[in-house]
């Protein structure tokens, strides 16, 4: 039932969890039509958010630090004075079901997710053993909203003219998060699979956080031909180029969560540190690769994904 009381979103990201989330939000905005709707974030999803029309209010304060005791005295003084009449917890962590205890001594608003005590637990046994996608709607489903449609970015888009980039193109992550390097297929495997792509007429081009100009320099020493566009995209730069992109390939990153759901050909490669049926990337032209340890992998292996 459509409610015209305030209701918040939680997702505070990262950024595949987030483009993930998109769905069950779009079903939020549609079942809770008439409803003040705001969605509590970090800074990085603020303006994508906003873009999106599923929300009237973005609060983008949601992640502050275990001693920032302003910060949180703040979060705990706009969620008591907001009114909110429910709160759909998509982020489901120890955090944000933290969150449902800032709300002492009450009022408590209706809250679907893992809080103790709240009024809509997702309290399957197996919801951490389901993928996003399957037990976000779950989540929904209990709590009253029984159709969950996937991410649509059809809104998302940008001018991508001023990165002079040729007719065909295919997109590379090679990065990835420092800290798990068993997630990232090595470096000169990509500058070798960039050699064969521009060797078939596709010029390959690396996207990627700034912080990681190292592995783009490894790289392109294999493969000059390479465009290295890393810290220069923002997420509606990542749509554009996955729509006009032959294809992408890239580590279990959020830049790929992305250009699949915009319906980018993709080929996602996975090591043992990850598991595609929890957290795989979702669209219309997935391919998946699995090896442990990547670097098993071979190139001819990721080329034959592609069908090159």
């Amino acid at each position: 039932m459509a409610t015209a009381s305030g209701v918040l979103v939680i997702k505070l990201g990262a950024l595949g969890d987030f483009v993930q989330a998109l769905g069950p939000c779009a079903a939020i905005r549609r079942h809770h039509r008439d409803a003040w709707l705001t969605l509590l974030t970090t800074g990085p999803f603020r303006d994508f958010a906003h873009a999106s029309g599923y929300f009237d209010d973005i609060w983008d304060f949601g992640r502050p630090a275990a001693a920032n005791v302003v910060g949180w005295l703040r979060l705990r003084r706009r969620l008591r004075a907001a009114g909110f009449g429910r709160v759909y917890d998509l982020q489901t962590s120890d955090r944000s079901s933290f969150y449902y205890r800032l709300f002492w001594p009450g009022p408590y608003p209706e809250w679907s997710g893992i809080a103790k005590g709240c009024s809509h637990p997702h309290a399957n046994p197996d919801r951490d053993h389901m993928h996003t996608v399957e037990r976000q709607a779950e989540q929904l489903a209990v709590a009253g909203i029984p159709e969950v449609p996937p991410t649509d970015l059809s809104w998302a888009d940008a001018d991508v003219d001023h990165f002079r980039l040729p007719k065909r193109f295919a997109l590379l992550a090679p990065g990835g998060a420092a800290h798990r390097p068993g997630k990232r297929w090595p470096a000169e495997n990509y500058g070798a699979l960039a050699r064969a792509l521009n060797d078939r007429g596709l010029t390959p081009v690396l996207i990627g956080a700034k912080a990681e100009a190292d592995v783009m320099a490894a790289v392109k020493a294999v493969s000059p031909a390479a465009l290295d566009l890393s810290g220069q995209t923002n997420l509606f730069d990542l749509a554009a180029l996955g729509r006009r992109a032959a294809a992408a390939i890239g580590n279990d990153t959020g830049p790929m969560h992305l250009l699949a759901s915009v319906g980018c050909r993709v080929v996602v490669l996975y090591s043992g540190d990850s598991d595609p049926a929890l957290c795989g990337q979702r669209g219309p032209a997935v391919a998946i690769l699995r090896r442990e340890p990547l670097a098993g992998l071979a190139v001819s292996e990721v080329l034959g994904a592609l069908g090159l």
